[in-house]
């Protein structure tokens, strides 16, 4: 400070060095040991942000460490470590610059996650309702999992998962799906589309170019395969599933299905659609993806279970708990054949070294102590309501609307009367209205013309709902 008491630097609004000045003040007051980290950081954020321009010279460190009351080798090692980094530049005899490397300060960090439209009503579907998440039983699994988790477990993980969480989705997907589940095949992923893309290379690194998706399907499958470097193929649907005669004719020999519950129509395979897949695959030496993306959610019967329990040599399962827990867990499972068990586990180890350890002993202990079986019951309970709620207020109010495929998961197709089209006008009043509805002909090509929705309804409560559907009654009819 100068003898007036105030720091040469303060109304020296010309001077470049002044503006920068108020940055380094939390150096003077911060603790003895950080001092020295704080002034680094200060002068950093300084250079980084422009306060100091390139070419800006600096004081000298006897002045600087005067005015700042702290040592003057505190500035010196300060000064030192920054030209070290490139931040600043210095001379013999020729004093202390900014130098010209650093350029524009870091940007704010952006959330680029998908959220919802805003609409006054969001009937866009693949949302679980995700106030259902069981916080407290989670939150008790955690507690026992780091009371209870050896240090060596922290370390890098087997590249398949855990063997006491494969141990446990064997069991459950054994139990609840059906599956022939080798716990020695099971691969803990970041969801299905890890899952997914992970074949996707391994099938690359075989040869393989083209692979079948449904039509209509979910566009998540061809552009997982794509960054893959494989070309997806769309291939029809019927009222069975999908369609054999263009699935031969397409010579793909990896195809991607959704037999349990077809995204987006709604329909389950049938038995003899089921046996045919399967012909087609021992046929050509060939793979089903089986993706159980809602597998565990039926309402009027036991859900069918997976393909991949009559022919495990020749099915791929995945599935998450991105459905019946959270997306934002990133926590999926992937059940192997044994032909592609070595190349998938290699290309797991080579992506990310493995999921995270204590997530994996959290969710193994949540399985093992029933709490997943619990969170299912839960959400099968209130979804079954919703869809109820939901189709009987489209009865209501819009009158000979049918709603197609089987009572499961957490969307429907709704079919409404020609008189409420043509389609284009129909979303165009409803979005109007603020309510969010997506039409099944963004989902492929092979959709017939028609006023054909994918309603969501899982994240919506049975008031929502019905609100929500009078108002696009309302719009229609005022439009």
């Amino acid at each position: 400070m100068t003898p007036s008491g105030t720091n040469r630097y303060e109304g020296a609004a010309r001077s470049p060095w002044a503006a920068a000045w108020e940055l380094l003040l939390p150096a003077a007051s911060a603790p003895a040991r950080a001092r020295g980290r704080t002034l680094q950081a200060a002068l950093r954020e300084a250079v980084r942000s422009g306060r100091l321009a390139p070419d800006t010279r600096l004081p000298p460190s006897r002045e600087l460490a005067a005015d700042l009351g702290v040592s003057r080798g505190l500035v010196t090692e300060a000064y030192e470590q920054l030209t070290a980094e490139g931040y600043l530049r210095s001379g013999r005899g020729a004093g202390t610059w900014v130098g010209g490397a650093a350029r524009a300060a870091r940007p704010p960090a952006r959330d680029l996650a998908p959220r919802s439209p805003g609409a006054r009503a969001d009937f866009l579907p693949g949302t679980p309702d995700l106030s259902l998440f069981p916080r407290a039983a989670w939150a008790a699994a955690q507690r026992g999992v780091l009371a209870e988790l050896p240090h060596h477990a922290l370390g890098y993980p087997d590249p398949r998962g855990l063997p006491r969480l494969r141990t446990a989705l064997a069991e459950l997907l054994s139990r609840r799906r059906g599956v022939v589940a080798d716990p020695e095949r099971v691969v803990v992923v970041s969801g299905v589309a890890q899952a997914t893309t992970l074949l996707g290379f391994v099938l690359h690194a075989r040869g393989v170019r083209t692979v079948g998706v449904e039509d209509p399907g979910s566009p998540e499958h061809g552009a997982l395969y794509t960054s893959a470097g494989l070309t997806a193929v769309r291939l029809p649907l019927d009222h069975e599933g999908l369609a054999t005669g263009p699935l031969y004719d397409s010579g793909v020999r990896a195809v991607v299905t959704t037999p349990a519950h077809q995204f987006p129509s709604g329909i389950a395979y049938s038995a003899r659609r089921r046996t045919e897949l399967l012909d087609w695959a021992r046929s050509v030496d060939g793979l089903v993806v089986e993706d159980d993306y809602d597998g565990d959610f039926r309402y009027d019967r036991a859900p069918v279970g997976a393909l991949q329990g009559l022919d495990p040599e020749h099915v791929a399962y995945t599935g998450s708990v991105s459905k019946s827990l959270a997306p934002g867990l990133r926590l999926g499972w992937l059940l192997v054949p044994g032909s592609l068990a070595e190349e998938v586990v290699e290309r797991k180890r080579t992506m990310d070294l493995g999921h995270p350890a204590i997530d994996q002993a959290l969710m193994a202990r949540f399985l093992e102590r029933g709490d997943y079986d619990r969170q299912l019951r839960r959400c099968q309970r209130a979804y079954r309501e919703r869809r109820d709620t939901l189709v009987a207020t489209l009865d209501e109010q819009f009158p000979g609307t049918k709603v197609s495929g089987i009572a499961a998961g957490l969307h429907a197709i709704a079919e409404l009367p020609d008189r409420y089209g043509p389609s284009d006008r129909f979303l165009r009043l409803v979005a109007a209205e603020g309510v969010a509805v997506r039409p099944l002909s963004d989902y492929g090509t092979a959709v017939d013309e028609g006023v054909r929705l994918v309603l969501g309804y899982a994240h919506l409560s049975p008031a929502r709902i019905r609100e929500g559907v009078r108002m696009m009654a309302a719009a229609v009819r005022r439009g």
